[in-house]
């Protein structure tokens, strides 16, 4: 362990999030990983406590357990990173995607709350946000989205389902969820985009361990100027080394969302014509969809090369 050391604290360090970010913090010798033990990890004094002594938190919880450990902190010093639903679009909270501009990426540096991207969201703001900004799509653009997940997305519960020998039969293909048009990412898809109203929003989730692919379809009526201008965006915008743009998209014609399994970075690239086009992101709903985004998040608070600890 290196001399002054910043403590980190994963509260929900079991879960399947916590764990993955543990896994990339584990060899470090920047950082001191602050643990309870499991006896007191119910103790919500004990809790508090080392929340107040770590100098960065993780938080791998439910929305609103998300929130009680944010009202404990009474160290004005202390760094959290929120990979819950519970803050991502709060005013004093900075949205942990640095690619998406300088500023983005310099209230992340400067922040001591920072709130990690949806695994869906994080896809679709990918695609959508530097068109906005470009001007080549209308912030009242109709649009809709289709993203297909990996079951680990769905946590403990939804794995144990996907894993057990004598799984329902239904489980082996694609299934459509959010089918009220409620989904809760829709409203950081919405705001951090700026766009002025919420997407069709088409979440599948299939037999497959971790990966994700979001595609969101246009008619070239959509978009001021053409898919070149759409590419010249992308490939301005993401140069690495974590997302890329990329031509090279497609297996043989068809384009499997594990393909990054595993991995930490993403792919953004635009297929179809001239008049039907579909923007596309691809990457690990527990990568950069999640725990390598979080870890992320973490180097550039401590200044750290941004790809430590990430496998691309």
């Amino acid at each position: 362990m290196i001399k002054n050391a910043k403590k980190v604290f994963i509260d929900g360090s079991a879960g399947t999030t916590g764990l993955r970010i543990r896994e990339r913090l584990g060899t470090r010798q920047d950082i001191e990983i602050i643990t309870l033990p499991d006896e007191l990890r119910k103790d919500e004094n004990a809790r508090k406590k080392i929340i107040n002594e770590a100098d960065i938190v993780f938080l791998c919880l439910p929305d609103d357990a998300a929130r009680q450990a944010v009202a404990m902190i009474e160290n004005d010093n202390t760094i959290v990173i929120d990979t819950s639903t519970a803050h991502r679009t709060l005013e004093g909270w900075a949205y942990g995607f640095p690619e998406l501009s300088d500023e983005f990426n310099n209230k992340i540096k400067n922040g001591k709350r920072i709130a990690v991207p949806g695994c869906h969201a994080s896809g679709f703001i990918a695609l959508v946000y530097p068109l906005i900004k470009a001007g080549v799509l209308e912030k009242y653009a109709e649009l809709a989205c289709y993203s297909i997940t990996g079951y680990s997305g769905g946590g403990k519960k939804m794995i144990a389902e996907y894993e057990d020998e004598q799984k329902d039969k239904l489980l082996y293909s694609p299934r459509t969820y959010a089918l009220t048009q409620q989904h809760k990412h829709l409203r950081e898809m919405k705001e951090i985009t700026g766009l002025s109203k919420e997407p069709i929003f088409v979440p599948i989730v299939d037999d497959f361990y971790s990966g994700m692919h979001v595609s969101i379809p246009l008619f070239a009526s959509q978009i001021k100027g053409s898919v070149k201008d759409i590419e010249e965006v992308y490939a301005k915008t993401y140069k690495g080394p974590i997302v890329n743009f990329t031509k090279e998209f497609d297996e043989s014609g068809m384009v499997s969302a594990a393909k990054l399994s595993f991995k930490d970075g993403m792919e953004i690239a635009v297929l179809g014509n001239d008049d039907r086009i579909t923007l596309n992101a691809r990457y690990d709903n527990l990568g950069k969809g999640a725990s390598g985004a979080a870890v992320q998040c973490l180097n550039i608070i401590l200044g750290a090369d941004t790809t430590t600890g990430l496998d691309l």
